[in-house]
């Protein structure tokens, strides 16, 4: 019975019970984002019913067209944060600058719908999001978000797939809420998640092999002499999702197209590396730890290579001496 009970809001009282002087902010923003996530699970899982498939005609400061539920999706986390009152700032994908609303005790950076892509064909996507305390009071301003991971209060991700699911640490753990839609409330499913030291999948877009290096092609030839398994997505978080769970290594490299990498580092490659550190993985840009890195810009990317300790580890190996 208490596993049918044991809901988000009663797992934060109980944390924040352990830490005297904790104000319940905190679990009043974790509120707001559950709430944002069972809206935008509400609007994905009627996309194909709604006016909300395909494209808005936009175009976003990546150069990519604007999906409806994009846009959507942005603007109701965009809307439910910053009329909190506990969110100072925000920076997302889908906004060229940050906005600021102060006051508030925190500042929070998020992909509304990583996967978008995949939106009007039915396949899992998420939203990926990373939680800072605000240090400037009224006076926040963009460099309150060029910090590197290490600074990070809180990460997480959802995942609206067969179900929708929120995964989330504040550095003591990871654990994994699955949202029960009769009752409106996101239950503990997966408590304290370690992921696997070593895995059998690699997940990586293989039709951009041209585009390598040769140290990047002999390294995934591997791969495959010693047996190990493509399953490959196109959604980071529906990728990174089940190689947390199975074990296994993600990989978006640099190319000759996007010589630093396509994915964000404050807002995907931090949080999740923040996710994949606190279940005992590892993530990389090939050189080092994502978590050391301080972003230069809210937009700035980077390659990533998130997963299994040992697997990101004999990458790095491979990278440097391959």
């Amino acid at each position: 019975m208490d596993k049918q009970t044991r809901t988000l809001t009663r797992f934060l009282v109980e944390e924040q019970m352990k830490h005297p002087g904790a104000t319940g902010a905190f679990t009043e923003l974790f509120a707001d984002i559950t709430l944002a996530a069972k809206i935008v699970s509400r609007e994905v899982n009627k996309a194909g019913l709604a006016e909300i498939l395909g494209v808005t005609g936009d175009i976003n400061i990546h150069g990519e067209e604007v999906k409806k539920l994009d846009q959507f999706a942005n603007e109701i986390f965009k809307h439910v944060l910053l009329k909190s009152g506990i969110v100072a700032a925000i920076a997302s994908e889908e906004e060229d600058e940050v906005v600021i609303s102060p006051p508030g005790r925190y500042i929070v950076v998020y992909d509304p719908l990583d996967g978008s892509s995949n939106i009007d064909v039915n396949v899992s996507i998420g939203t990926i999001f990373g939680i800072y305390r605000n240090n400037s009071g009224e006076n926040v301003s963009i460099k309150d978000f060029l910090h590197s991971g290490r600074e990070l209060v809180a990460a997480g991700y959802l995942i609206y797939g067969s179900s929708t699911m929120l995964v989330y640490t504040t550095g003591n753990g990871v654990h994994g809420f699955t949202l029960d839609p009769s009752i409106g409330e996101f239950i503990l499913s997966h408590y304290n998640i370690k992921t696997p030291d070593e895995g059998k999948i690699y997940s990586i877009n293989e039709a951009y092999e041209s585009r390598w290096d040769n140290k990047m092609k002999r390294y995934i030839s591997n791969l495959k002499e010693n047996g190990k398994t493509l399953r490959y997505i196109g959604s980071l978080v529906a990728d990174f999702h089940r190689n947390l769970l199975k074990g296994g290594i993600f990989l978006y490299p640099a190319d000759k197209k996007n010589p630093h990498g396509k994915l964000r580092l404050l807002y995907e490659a931090i949080p999740l590396a923040f996710v994949v550190e606190q279940a005992v993985g590892y993530a990389s840009d090939g050189k080092g730890n994502i978590l050391d890195r301080i972003p230069e810009s809210i937009h700035e990317k980077t390659p990533l290579f998130i997963g299994s300790r040992k697997e990101v580890e004999k990458l790095e190996n491979f990278l440097r001496n391959g």
